[in-house]
């Protein structure tokens, strides 16, 4: 019995101060904005988690408080009290972050798992160099050099498919990393070097959005652990091209060669190795989960999937035999890139985020040669599709570097605010019927801002160009070789 009253009373005692320590730390000036704080200590962190896991995902947690509540409103969530908001006028404010009035709003464990020189976590002039120093190889000319890898690589795969079952979600997960580990650092598909890789980068990746609990036994103390490690064999892999050993013309490698020129070109070891891991994360999580909505989108709209699917036989009609994709043909794909830019960000990254991140709209680039472009019209209405529908990043967070106002209501300097990019993309003004997967929704151009697949602004996801060729190569694999 008195077991039980100490028990209560030390119950009663945690949720006092709990309440205490919440009205303490709970911003006066945002009582004027409508919502809900939910439970002392927790808020509404388990409302938030169980409708992010469910089939509507966060879309759920937000369209519930904006019917109540409106377009802006106020919630605490995972130890952190946030307004979030939703609409283009929004996206455009936050994403582009005009005058330095917001910056990248990452969770404690992003911020440890990325480490302070990602480029997420920059800002300002610095933000602007290391992207600068970051784009370059992941530009259309830099990812020429990659384009067999890409491709043998997906045929290696599509060969292994048949007389067995396959989850799309690992099979897409494989192939992502075995991609982005060969441009980043030359790694082989198989090996024991790739197979170490693999394994730290799992255990980071699931850390990326884990309790910030580092003691033995939970995620992001694995994930820690494994980021030391990586990080280990990235030091070899560095000194080994500094002694002229291992030369290889890969991202790692075009960072290193700038070690001779001035210092505004040059990277610190720290520096290019937290943006590997930054570049890891925000490539294989956001399209992994771009290729995997893509099948389960297409298995679901057969008719997408034969316009699809003539696009990309036709392609291969005009081949000759025994011959294998080409660059060309991979940016002449006009029905597959609407598929494939929707499906990619997410996305990010994730990232977890990531990351990442990382992250918009499929548009026709011109900056390859005279007689190429990027992306065929059906698959960049697919890709797009896809990621619309699957919006892979749901919310992008924000931190206000200085006041400002945002739908009628007061933010403050210091608070966490979140754009809900889920309601963007299924905003029944800007696409009817919404929840129907229907590429040719991006035959005419969009509003500026009603579609996010790669982010906006000037943290715009730097890694789309390889995304958007890599879902090029696998759909064309895809839809050529199975039903």
């Amino acid at each position: 019995m008195a077991l039980m009253i100490w028990i209560v009373g030390l119950v009663m005692v945690i949720v006092t101060l709990a309440f205490l320590l919440r009205a303490v730390a709970f911003p006066k000036e945002m009582e004027a904005i409508p919502g809900s704080l939910g439970w002392p200590l927790i808020g509404e962190s388990f409302s938030f988690i169980s409708e992010f896991s469910s089939p509507a995902g966060i879309f759920s947690f937000m369209n519930k408080r904006q019917q109540r509540y409106g377009k802006v409103f106020k919630s605490y969530v995972l130890g952190r009290y946030m307004v979030f908001t939703t609409g283009r006028e929004a996206s455009k404010m936050l994403l582009t972050g005009k005058d330095g009035m917001v910056s990248l709003n990452l969770f404690y464990t992003g911020q440890k798992v990325l480490g302070p020189n990602s480029l997420l976590q920059m800002n300002g002039e610095d933000h602007k160099r290391l992207r600068r120093l970051i784009a370059e190889p992941l530009s259309i000319d830099g990812l020429k050099k990659y384009f067999h890898f890409i491709n043998d690589l997906a045929m290696q795969m599509f060969d292994e498919w048949p007389a067995r079952k396959v989850l799309v979600l690992e099979e897409a997960s494989t192939f992502t990393l075995k991609v982005i580990g060969n441009m980043i650092m030359s790694l082989e598909p198989t090996g024991e070097e790739q197979e170490k890789f693999r394994e730290y980068f799992k255990i980071i990746s699931s850390s990326f959005a884990s309790l910030p609990l580092k003691i033995p036994g939970t995620a992001f103390y694995r994930g820690m652990k494994a980021r030391d490690r990586m990080f280990q064999m990235l030091d070899r892999i560095i000194a080994r091209r500094r002694n002229g050993r291992d030369l290889q013309q890969d991202f790692l490698g075009s960072l290193i060669s700038k070690e001779g020129s001035e210092d505004d070109e040059k990277l610190t070891d720290a520096q290019m190795k937290d943006n590997i891991l930054t570049l890891l994360i925000a490539g294989h999580d956001t399209t992994t989960a771009a290729l995997t909505w893509l099948v389960k989108f297409l298995g679901e709209n057969l008719a997408a999937l034969d316009k699809l699917r003539d696009e990309h036989m036709e392609i291969r009609s005009k081949r000759e035999f025994g011959s294998s994709l080409t660059w060309s043909q991979v940016n002449n794909m006009p029905y597959t890139a609407k598929v494939r830019i929707i499906i990619i960000i997410i996305i990010i990254i994730i990232i977890i985020i990531i990351i990442i991140i990382i992250i918009i709209i499929i548009l026709i680039y011109y900056i390859m040669n005279r007689n190429m472009q990027l992306i065929l019209f059906f698959d960049v209405q697919v890709v797009s599709e896809t990621l619309r529908r699957a919006t892979i990043l749901p919310w992008y967070s924000r931190k206000a570097a200085q006041d400002f106002e945002i739908n009628g209501y007061s933010i403050k300097k210091g608070w966490s605010v979140n754009l809900d990019v889920v309601s963007i993309h299924h905003d029944p003004q800007v696409f009817a019927d919404p929840h129907k997967f229907d590429p040719s929704r991006f035959d005419d151009p969009l509003r500026s801002f009603s579609f996010l697949g790669f982010g906006n602004g000037p943290r715009m996801c730097p890694g789309m160009n390889l995304a958007k060729l890599e879902i090029s190569i696998f759909i064309h694999h895809l839809v050529c070789r199975y039903k």
